[in-house]
């Protein structure tokens, strides 16, 4: 556990550069799932995540000379924009090694703080194993994301700011990747109000953490896979698990589906951006991965908004054909002169609205004298599919629903 001084302490350190995000009711949110859900707002975080917090709150305590040989960190982004916007702040020299599938987003977004971008490996052990073995050869300070007390004690002031606004919360979610913000946090929590649940959420793709603390001993993974890439952390680190074993009263875990949709409920429905992580535990309370009373109080900590914009894209896509919002047809017909229109015009009857055609006429699998159509169709639900299903099978048309 971390000092609630210390963390106290952190919170007067880095008072005057990080913001103070907003942790307020989530009404669509909360109306859903029968409860009062708080979202503290961190992918509004100078950066777009709370990183921030303890990357300045290490660096802020190093002293003068450790400063100026500056300071090196790995990340998959958002601790990198930390250190690199700390470093800036404090006017040192930044070097940050990311793994090389990092998002554009997140490496372009470093760059323009100033820092020094390396991509090296293939996932975040990766990287901070090279990270190490460069901060030696250089004379860097090495800033670690979270296994580093300063670090944890600024992450936790999230948790002060959380009860300074609400101080009367059943639950409390949170993220977990290498452990350093939920440490922080429940550490904060527990010293303050005992009472106050801290469930901690990990990516399915990304089980370590989850596994040792079931086991209640370290458990690392031989890979990890999720869209979450802010908390896709291969090994569970020691001393981190020492703090959430002691501070932690449940950990969940939630798959990349279920992910996505809570990014996509976030957005439509919130209007509020967040990244794969930043939705986790979000995702963790719609999908009813751990029990509580009807009109709790639950605050869920919505940690970073730096989400790649083509992997966004793809989230709204799969999400509008899952929600029946888009029908995706295969189509075979007979290649001659009004066949298409035809087709179209039933689609018209069935008031589909039709956004994408293709038309293939050469693909070996096809008969002689036939045409295969891939037709995209904008949709009102399930209800107005299977009308169109209906309505073309009446009128002949055998077809396949891309799904």
């Amino acid at each position: 556990m971390i000092q609630l001084s210390e963390i106290v302490q952190a919170k007067r350190r880095i008072s005057k550069v990080v913001t103070q995000t907003p942790f307020a009711i989530a009404p669509s949110l909360s109306q859903e799932v029968g409860a009062n859900i708080y979202l503290k707002k961190e992918n509004l975080q100078i950066t777009g995540a709370y990183k921030i917090r303890g990357a300045y709150n290490k660096i802020a305590s190093l002293d003068d000379a450790a400063r100026q040989q500056g300071v090196i960190a790995a990340s998959a982004g958002n601790h990198a924009q930390g250190v690199a916007y700390s470093a800036k702040e404090f006017g040192i020299k930044a070097v940050i090694i990311m793994p090389e599938a990092t998002p554009l987003l997140k490496v372009t977004g470093t760059k323009a703080l100033g820092a020094e971008v390396i991509l090296h490996g293939n996932n975040y052990d990766e990287a901070y194993a090279y990270a190490t073995t460069y901060a030696k050869e250089h004379s860097l300070t090495f800033i670690h994301p979270f296994d580093d007390e300063k670090v944890i004690a600024g992450q936790g002031t999230i948790a002060l700011e959380m009860l300074d606004e609400i101080n009367d919360l059943d639950i409390v979610i949170v993220p977990i990747g290498g452990g350093g913000l939920i440490s922080g946090v429940s550490s904060a929590i527990k010293q303050l109000d005992p009472k106050i649940k801290v469930i901690g959420v990990t990516a399915k793709g990304a089980p370590a953490m989850y596994n040792s603390f079931q086991k209640k001993e370290v458990v690392n993974s031989k890979s990890v896979r999720t869209i979450a890439d802010g908390i896709a952390v291969r090994d569970a680190n020691p001393n981190n698990l020492a703090h959430i074993l002691e501070c932690v009263d449940e950990i969940v875990q939630v798959d990349d589906e279920e992910i996505a949709a809570a990014i996509l409920f976030l957005l439509e429905r919130q209007k509020i951006l967040v990244e794969g992580a930043g939705a986790a535990g979000v995702a963790a309370l719609m999908h009813e991965k751990f029990a509580f009373k009807k009109n709790s109080k639950i605050g869920i900590i919505l940690c970073g908004g730096n989400i790649d914009v083509q992997m966004l894209s793809i989230i709204i896509e799969k999400g509008l054909i899952k929600s029946h919002r888009k029908m995706k047809l295969l189509i075979t017909l007979i290649d001659k002169p009004g066949a298409l229109m035809k087709l179209t015009d039933i689609l018209r009857i069935a008031n589909a609205n039709i956004i994408q055609i293709d038309y293939d006429r050469t693909s070996t699998k096809l008969a002689y004298g036939d045409a295969k159509i891939t037709i995209v169709l904008e949709t009102k639900g399930i209800k107005h599919q299977e009308e169109i299903k209906k309505l073309l099978q009446e009128n002949g048309y055998e077809m396949q629903i891309e799904v």
